[in-house]
């Protein structure tokens, strides 16, 4: 299949581009019915006999260009109808009924705050050439309305709030936000790709937009019909500044509390950790751990969770003994990666010792079981014991659930 995609170099562009790319470079496997053959880009350094060229051989149009920061008002016109159809002249002219996709925006709907919105209004008239198009030509079109968009490559202090957040706050710059309550709704780049590639397969979600009022809709939000005259992608997160700022802090200061936030699959909570660390400058994307040392070796806390525990990594040196405690009701996961040791468990109250040789020539995970003393000794003579921990709880120095009693 040969796409060409159209505004190549924006936000969308880009990241749809990058996976075509996999796609055609055989890296991405996950789609093995749809083959990508050429991808032909067009932007605002291309010719208008480069774009006939690409549309006369394309198999597949995104067309993604348009203005949404003009100088001028004027300009949305030019930008979101005037190019639409030269576009849709050039297929045309060149015989290519082949699907064509546009990207609109929820401002097209002219519902609500949207009503009086030039850009709106430009983005609204493009999705008519492109209806007209299809009924003239028999041509399948897919006109998609997107809500806010997110994710990498948003270019901050543009048009996005929440690009303009992760930016700032990674480089610990200030942000206003004048109303906490004011809800977004967030569409993320890696859900829209999904369903553009869903579309390149013939796969699109259809929708419609009733009018506001009309069975409790507002305007502005699908009601899905596989007859549908708009497409859409049925994944979005309707989510307020202030919890976006809120979970923003919380990734910046991760590093220093080495707290990380539960992320769901598909949560919003893991898309903008994500998007966030996308904006990290170089510098910042290393960081200390604080670690406590000894005669015996050291002790160095990796990561911490809200729900799942935390994990450590313990360095024990020739002949160490590490451990000699029990716990009520924590309990830990010891993995050796390197070195030679061994662990005793003994069951409190009993005089039955439970060993477990342990090697980083065998990657094993063993249990330090509630209500069982147990040590970790180093058996190398020479070289260091490295062992991954994981306990399932966070530890709190005032309720630590740790009790010296020799194995």
């Amino acid at each position: 299949m040969k796409i060409l995609v159209t505004g190549a170099g924006g936000f969308v562009g880009r990241n749809l581009v990058e996976n075509l790319k996999n796609l055609r470079d055989g890296k991405d496997r996950t789609r093995p019915g749809l083959t990508v053959s050429e991808i032909m880009t067009y932007d605002l350094e291309n010719t208008a006999e480069e774009l006939e060229a690409f549309c006369a051989r394309a198999d597949f149009v995104f067309n993604l260009a348009g203005v949404n920061r003009p100088k001028d008002p004027g300009e949305f016109r030019e930008g979101n109808c005037g190019f639409a159809s030269l576009l849709l002249e050039t297929l045309r002219r060149s015989g290519n009924r082949c699907p064509v996709m546009l990207s609109s925006s929820v401002q097209a709907s002219l519902a609500g705050r949207f009503g009086t919105s030039e850009y709106g209004l430009s983005k609204r008239e493009g999705e008519e050439l492109f209806f007209r198009y299809g009924a003239e030509t028999g041509a399948r079109v897919l006109v998609y309305r997107f809500p806010n968009l997110a994710g990498k490559w948003v270019r901050p202090n543009y048009n996005s709030a929440v690009g303009t957040f992760c930016h700032n706050i990674a480089r610990d710059l200030p942000i206003t936000v004048n109303d906490p309550s004011v809800e977004l709704e967030l569409l993320f780049i890696d859900d829209l790709v999904a369903e553009m590639l869903d579309a390149l397969e013939g796969r699109e979600h259809r929708c419609d937009y009733p009018p506001a009022g009309e069975a409790g809709y507002d305007g502005l939000t699908p009601r899905w019909d596989p007859a549908g005259r708009y497409c859409g992608v049925p994944v979005t997160h309707k989510v307020t500044l202030g919890r976006i700022v809120e979970c923003l802090r919380i990734f910046h200061d991760q590093p220093r509390t080495l707290m990380m936030p539960s992320l769901k699959p598909g949560s919003f909570e893991k898309k903008l950790y994500a998007m966030y660390l996308s904006y990290l400058p170089p510098e910042k994307a290393a960081f200390d751990l604080t670690t406590r040392s000894d005669e015996r070796g050291s002790f160095t806390e990796l990561l911490k969770t809200f729900d799942h525990g935390q994990f450590s990594v313990n360095i024990s040196r020739p002949g160490a003994v590490k451990g000699q405690h029990w716990h009520n009701s924590k309990w830990e996961f010891f993995i050796v990666v390197s070195g030679r040791g061994l662990i005793r468990e003994r069951k409190l109250g009993t005089e039955e010792v439970v060993e477990f040789p342990v090697s980083g020539d065998r990657i094993q995970a063993v249990h330090m079981l509630p209500g069982y003393t147990h040590s970790l000794i180093n058996l190398s003579e020479t070289e260091n014991l490295v062992t991954l921990m994981w306990a399932s709880e966070v530890f709190d120095p005032n309720h630590p659930d740790t009790f010296f009693e020799p194995v």
